[in-house]
């Protein structure tokens, strides 16, 4: 497993690069001391797992993870427990307070090793286009055919389908929605959105390298420089 430190702090991140390395399963791509050098190292290495401080100059582990185009599992490492609740607005493993002793690190990779097992028990089969999604949504319930979807939105620890002329949430994270839908129709187009590429009505050079799509309902989405290759190779010749 793939794992980078974030560390605002040289010796707590040196410290906790040590404590890591008594666990054979996680695999240290990096270490960085603020947001921006972490994100040009998740960028190159796409981690699995960041361990990631809150505080830091500038910006905070929060600002960083908005940034970020896929979810990996985090454990945060912070001195300021305030945080903990917004932390579960992402796909958070584990709350870690500083100073980080031996055995509550152990805790951790144990729910992180745990979380693990419970994905692959739980995978569901792939959707194909023609099939039928069953939405319930407060006291709505839809049957929603797989090819009227629009796109998908992620809205922190739910989804949003929008489709027809209407829109529904589930509690399910975006990157586990991903995981069913057919790849030659569906497409991630950045960290909040997975568009029908069918319902796509125009795209243009977008800022970066990047492109900026148009779906059928007038919704104009950014697709970064990574995802614009991809894109391309979906619909080029």
């Amino acid at each position: 497993m793939k794992a980078l430190v974030v560390e605002d702090s040289r010796l707590a991140r040196e410290g906790l690069v040590k404590m890591l390395q008594d666990y054979p399963e996680i695999n240290i791509v990096g270490a960085a001391d603020h947001p921006t050098s972490a994100l040009e190292l998740i960028e190159e290495h796409h981690p699995d797992i960041i361990f990631l401080d809150i505080h830091m100059p500038g910006e905070s582990g929060f600002d960083l993870l908005e940034k970020l185009e896929y979810s990996p599992k985090i454990i945060f490492t912070t001195a300021y427990s305030e945080y903990a609740i917004r932390s579960f607005d992402f796909n958070t493993v584990d709350y870690l307070l500083k100073p980080i002793s031996y055995e509550r690190l152990q805790l951790a990779i144990e729910k992180l090793s745990l979380g693990n097992d419970d994905t692959k028990i739980t995978t569901k089969p792939a959707l194909d286009i023609n099939s039928r999604m069953f939405v319930k949504d407060g006291d709505k319930c839809h049957l929603v055919p797989l090819q009227s979807i629009r796109y998908f939105e992620s809205c922190k620890n739910h989804v949003r389908i929008f489709f027809c002329n209407e829109n529904a949430f589930v509690r399910k994270s975006l990157n586990s929605v991903e995981e069913r839908l057919p790849k030659k129709y569906f497409f991630r187009a950045n960290r909040q959105y997975v568009v029908n590429l069918h319902e796509v009505s125009n795209i243009e050079e977008g800022v970066n390298d990047g492109y900026e799509i148009t779906m059928s309902d007038g919704k104009v989405l950014e697709v970064s420089r990574r995802n614009a290759v991809e894109l391309k190779d979906l619909l080029s010749f």
